[in-house]
């Protein structure tokens, strides 16, 4: 949720109104103080997301699950046992008979084959699990990075703002005492800082909200994450974007979502082939001997057993397989309309906040610093007054403000183009969003 800061002029306008030409020193500096130039260095975006690929219980559960199918794939190859069975016919010695006999099923008409495919497409499809629980965890950990950044510089412009609405106070106080002005300019001095300084309490509240979200994806404590070096994140060259749609064909083709969809699609025709494999009965083999002791003989004994498929056919599960492969076609289609839906809607956005972010580039930032820069050198020669000068600041204050968020919603489409295709979208190359800005 993002909120307009335009209340935090109300302290610019008491502050030109009743400060002298010497605290427009102490502007210059808070100004420079909020440039995004001056944020420490810190956590950047590339290590946040590879502490929490580390840690992440979502991605150990996937890698689980991953490991878990090759037993799943190991048990689908392996063959019948064999049976061993004895009997003993009466319990008289002299006229005992023995039977020892050994029995191998036999599968035919492919069923081991079959029932291998279906399990190794099953092991596909936690592959490609894994590989989406991956990109859910970047794209996760780029929102929660970039909310931090925002809500880190929204705290230093509302610390800003209360700052010069504390000396604006300060000013009213001694001219109030001095009977220059009325004690009602005193009581407007103090709302207004008390509305900046409730600015910067709503604004602290929101980055440490943000930094345990943050902390949480990272297995970290909030409190030991540091500060946020975004600009680390974004300082990518200046080269124009790729034309991504006509690149869509390709790019789409590695979305999660429909690699499920194919292989599933694909495990539910190999899942038809079992069951039209297992309409063929199993032959059993059985080799032994009996050993008669009346007689004083043994006798060899071979045998071949077949169920005979006259009531049973499987002919319910094979109907039950083909309406699933309709089914898994049909989900197939949906994802694919979905997916293309979601890609045009991201590509868009991202398109839209990268033009936001070059206009300002472009023409907001530079022309808002040098309409403060002109303020200040008017200001100094007698031209303009400081509630001119003032109010450029706080116009350039909101300029960095908007630019950090259009900033933040560009990486943000980034990580969503990352969840939707299950690639790393910020390895492509990329306009960069960020130069050398005040």
């Amino acid at each position: 949720m993002h909120r307009s800061w335009v209340p935090l002029a109300a302290p610019f306008m008491l502050a030109a109104a009743l400060c002298s030409p010497a605290a427009l020193s102490q502007v210059a500096q808070v100004a420079q103080a909020v440039s995004p130039s001056a944020a420490p260095a810190g956590l950047s975006l590339s290590e946040a997301i590879e502490l929490a690929l580390r840690h992440s219980p979502a991605l150990r559960a996937a890698q689980s699950a991953l490991q878990a199918s090759e037993g799943a794939v190991w048990q689908a190859g392996a063959r019948p046992n064999p049976e061993l069975a004895a009997l003993v016919e009466d319990t008289r010695a002299q006229t005992r008979t023995t039977t020892v006999q050994l029995s191998q099923p036999i599968e035919l008409g492919g069923q081991r084959a079959a029932r291998l495919s279906v399990a190794q497409l099953a092991q596909a499809q936690v592959a490609v699990d894994l590989q989406a629980a991956r990109a859910q965890v970047r794209a996760d950990v780029t929102a929660a990075y970039f909310a931090s950044a925002i809500a880190q510089e929204h705290v230093r412009l509302a610390q800003a703002s209360s700052d010069l609405a504390a000396r604006a106070l300060d000013a009213v106080a001694r001219r109030v005492q001095a009977g220059k002005v009325s004690p009602v300019e005193e009581t407007r001095a103090k709302v207004a800082h008390a509305a900046a300084a409730l600015e910067l309490l709503q604004a602290q509240s929101e980055q440490r909200l943000a930094r345990q979200r943050l902390g949480s994806l990272m297995g970290r404590p909030a409190s030991g994450l540091g500060p946020i070096s975004w600009r680390a994140s974004v300082d990518a060259a200046a080269t124009p974007m790729p034309d991504m749609v006509g690149q869509q064909a390709s790019r789409l083709a590695l979305a999660p979502v429909l690699s499920q969809a194919r292989l599933e699609v694909a495990r539910s025709q190999a899942l038809t082939k079992l069951e039209q494999a297992r309409q063929t009965p199993d032959l059993t083999v059985t080799l032994g001997a009996r050993r008669d002791q009346e007689q004083g003989r043994n006798q060899l004994l071979i045998g071949l057993a077949m169920p005979l498929p006259v009531w049973d056919r499987n002919q319910g599960q094979v109907l039950q397989a083909l309406r699933l492969q309709d089914k898994a076609q049909a989900d197939l289609d949906a994802a694919q309309s979905r997916v293309d839906t979601q890609w045009g809607e991201l590509n868009e956005r991202r398109q839209s906040a990268l033009a936001e972010i070059q206009a300002l580039q472009r023409d907001v930032l530079p022309g808002a610093e040098s309409a403060w820069q002109a303020a200040v050198t008017g200001f100094e020669l007698g031209k303009f007054s400081f509630l001119e000068t003032l109010d450029a600041q706080r116009t350039l204050f909101q300029a960095r403000t908007q630019y950090l968020r259009a900033l933040g919603d560009w990486h943000r489409s980034n990580a969503d183009i990352d969840r939707l295709l299950g690639t790393d979208a910020l390895d492509a190359p990329a306009a960069g969003p960020e130069k050398d800005q005040p």
